[in-house]
C-alpha cells in the first residue's frame, strides 16, 4: 500500500523507473518519500505531488530500478573479512590445479614474519582442482618445511604441512576430542598410522595466528563494505566468531563507520559458552543501534565436504558411516529453554536430514514454537533432503524456520552424489516444491572460509534460484527453479522474516527503515542469465548514502 501521503514534508523523495516494493498487493510505484530515516509514503511518478510538497528535495534515479535493501540472514562477516585481510587466496578457478596452489603459496612465503602461512581454498576444493584431490602434506612441505602452512579448504577441511602438524602437536599418538565446535574432529592417517596432513572439523583447535585489535577493526571496516554494502546488503545475521570481533563491530558503529545492520547470533561454544551468551551483557556491555545481539547459534553436525553432516544413508565408500551428531536432544531442548528466557532466537546448524529431524524432535518435545516467540531457525534446512516429505513433516511439527543457502547450489550442487551416491540425486535445493508446500524460504550467503567470490552478492543468489547452474556449468533439477520475483522475496522480505524483522526490513512500505538500493537495470526484464551481473549503483541506509558505485550515474538532485 502506498499510504495517504506524509503528514509532514519528507526529507527527500527517491524516484526511479520501477520500485520493487516486495509488498503484497498495492499499486505500481516509482517514488519513495523518506523522513527521519523511515519510508513515509510511496506513489506513482505521475502523482509525485501527493508525496512531495513544493520544495521537497528529489533524488532522481532516472529509469533505474529501486528495491529494498537486501537481507542476508546467515553470514560470517568477521571470518570472511579476516580471510580477505590475512590469508592467501588459492581458490579455484584462480588456482585450477595443485601446481597452481603450490606456486601461489611460494609467492607469498615472505608476506609476513609469522610462523604460519594460512591460505583458503574453495569449499569442496578437491572436486574443483584439475587433479580431483587436495594437495598432500608432502606437496605443502615442498613449499616450506620451516614455515607452518595451513590450507583451509572451506570451513570444515584443512591440509597441514609437517611444521603445522608439529605446532599443532598432531602426532601418530594424537587423539582428537570427541567434538569440536563445528562437529566431530577427524585426523586422517595413512596405512602406517601417520597423519596425512588432512584434518576435518578442527580449525578452531589449531593454533592459527590471530590479529590484533587494530588489524581486526581495519579488516572489518573494509571487508563488511566490500562483501555486503557494495552488493546492496543492508542487514546481516552475523554468526559471531570472536568477542573481539563483536566489540570491533560495536566500535565501528559508534564511530559512524559501520555500513549495515548487524543482527548477531552468538556462536556457542565457539565465541562464548551458552551461559555467557544468555547473559551476554555481562560480557559485551551495551551495544546498538546498528548492532543487535539477536540469537545463539549451535552446531548439531558438520559439513558434507568433511563427510560429517549427519545423514540417513551411508557415505560413499564408508559402510556404516552416516556422519555424526554433535548435540543430544536434551542439549537442544536445554538451549531452547535458555535462549527463550534470555529473549534470544535459537539457530541450529543441521546440514544433514538426520540432524534436522533429530533437532526438530527435540524442539517439538520442548514445546515447539509458542505464540509470541521467535521461532527456532534450522540453518541449511532446504539445501538437501533425500526424503523431503519425511523431513519437512518434522519441520512442521517443530514449527522451525528453514534457512537454506541458494548459493550452495552453485558451490556444490554437483557433488551430493559424489558423497552420497544415488541418494544424492534427489532433494537438492527443492525450492519450487517447498514454496508450493507453503514454506517461506530465505536466501543467505553463509560466507565463510573458502566461499565462492560471488556468494555475498544477492543478485548471484537470485540467479542461482532461477537458473540453477552449478560450478561445473550443469543445470540441476530445473523443475525446482523459481521466478525472479520469488527469488527476490527470498533475499528481501522473507530473509527479514527469518530474522524476525519483517516489520522493519525487507520491503518498501510506509513505516519501514529507508534501506534502499538502486540497481543499474531491471531484474524483472533482463535475461535470466544476466541476473548475476546486475550491479548496485547506490545504497541508502536509514535514508543516508552508504555506497555509490564508481562510474555509475549519480542520483540527480532537484527540488520538486
Amino acid at each position: 500500500m502506498s499510504g495517504p501521503g506524509p503528514t509532514s514534508p519528507p526529507d527527500f523523495v527517491l524516484v526511479g523507473g520501477r520500485v520493487l516494493t516486495m509488498a503484497d498487493g498495492g499499486e505500481s510505484v516509482e517514488a519513495v518519500a523518506v523522513a527521519d530515516g523511515k519510508i513515509v509514503s510511496t506513489a506513482p511518478r505521475s502523482e509525485l505531488e501527493r508525496v512531495a510538497p513544493a520544495g521537497t528535495p528529489i533524488l532522481d534515479a532516472g529509469g533505474r530500478t529501486i528495491c529494498p535493501g537486501f537481507v542476508d540472514p546467515h553470514a560470517h562477516g568477521e571470518v570472511a573479512a579476516r580471510m580477505i585481510a590475512g590469508t592467501v587466496d588459492c581458490r579455484a578457478p584462480g588456482c585450477s590445479s595443485v601446481a597452481d596452489v603450490l606456486e601461489t603459496l611460494r609467492e607469498h612465503l615472505g608476506r609476513a614474519d609469522r610462523d604460519w602461512l594460512v591460505a583458503q581454498g574453495n569449499l569442496f576444493f578437491d572436486q574443483k582442482l584439475a587433479e580431483g584431490r587436495l594437495p598432500t602434506r608432502a606437496e605443502l612441505d615442498s613449499v616450506s618445511r620451516d614455515r607452518a602452512i595451513a590450507l583451509r579448504a572451506g570451513g570444515h577441511v584443512t591440509v597441514l604441512n609437517s611444521r603445522a602438524l608439529e605446532l599443532s602437536r598432531i602426532t601418530s599418538d594424537y587423539e582428537p576430542p570427541e567434538h569440536s565446535v563445528t562437529g566431530k574432529p577427524i585426523v586422517e592417517r595413512n596405512s602406517s598410522g601417520l597423519p596425512t596432513g588432512v584434518v576435518k572439523e578442527m580449525d578452531n583447535l589449531l593454533p592459527l595466528p590471530d590479529v590484533d585489535e587494530d588489524e581486526l577493526r581495519k579488516a572489518l571496516s573494509f571487508g563488511l563494505s566490500e562483501l555486503f554494502t557494495r552488493n546492496g546488503v543492508t542487514a546481516i545475521g552475523e554468526i559471531s566468531e570472536t568477542v573481539r570481533g563483536l566489540r570491533a563491530v560495536d566500535r565501528l558503529q559508534r564511530s559512524g563507520d559501520l555500513p549495515l545492520r548487524v543482527y548477531a547470533y552468538l556462536w556457542a561454544p565457539g565465541t562464548m559458552s551458552l551461559d555467557e551468551a544468555c547473559a551476554w551483557r555481562s560480557v559485551l556491555g551495551d551495544v546498538g543501534p546498528l548492532l543487535k545481539i539477536h540469537g545463539v547459534k549451535l552446531f548439531a553436525d558438520g559439513g558434507y565436504s568433511a563427510a560429517s553432516a549427519a545423514v540417513k544413508h551411508d557415505y560413499v565408500g564408508r559402510p556404516g558411516w552416516k556422519g555424526a551428531l554433535a548435540l543430544s536432544r536434551q542439549q537442544v531442548a536445554d538451549a531452547l529453554t535458555r535462549t527463550r528466557e534470555a529473549g534470544l532466537q535459537l539457530a541450529v546448524h543441521a546440514n544433514g536430514d538426520r540432524a534436522q529431524e533429530e533437532v526438530c524432535a527435540a524442539i517439538e518435545a520442548a514445546g515447539g514454537a509458542p505464540a509470541g516467540t521467535l521461532r527456532t531457525r534450522v540453518e541449511h534446512a532446504g539445501n538437501f533432503a533425500s526424503e523431503r516429505a519425511a523431513t519437512t513433516e518434522w519441520w512442521g511439527r517443530a514449527g522451525i524456520v528453514p534457512v537454506p543457502q541458494p548459493v550452495f547450489l552453485y558451490s556444490f550442487g554437483d557433488y551430493f552424489p559424489t558423497y552420497l551416491g544415488d541418494q544424492g540425486l534427489s532433494g537438492r535445493f527443492a525450492f519450487r516444491s517447498l514454496l508450493d508446500e507453503g514454506w517461506r524460504l530465505s536466501g543467505s550467503s553463509d560466507v565463510w572460509v573458502g566461499s565462492e567470490q560471488e556468494v555475498t552478492n544477492p543478485l548471484f543468489g537470485v540467479w542461482c534460484c532461477v537458473c540453477r547452474r552449478t560450478y561445473g556449468g550443469r543445470t540441476i533439477d530445473p523443475e525446482q527453479g523459481v521466478s525472479v520475483e520469488e527469488a527476490f522475496a527470498m533475499h528481501t522480505i522473507d530473509a527479514a522474516e527469518a530474522l524476525g524483522q519483517a516489520d522493519m526490513l525487507g520491503s518498501v512500505e510506509p513505516g519501514k527503515a529507508a534501506d534502499l538500493v538502486v540497481l543499474d537495470r531491471d531484474p524483472l526484464t533482463c535475461p535470466d542469465d544476466d541476473l548475476r551481473h546486475v550491479r548496485v549503483d547506490a545504497v541508502l541506509l536509514d535514508g543516508e548514502a552508504a555506497y555509490a558505485r564508481d562510474g555509475a550515474s549519480p542520483l540527480e538532485r532537484a527540488a520538486y
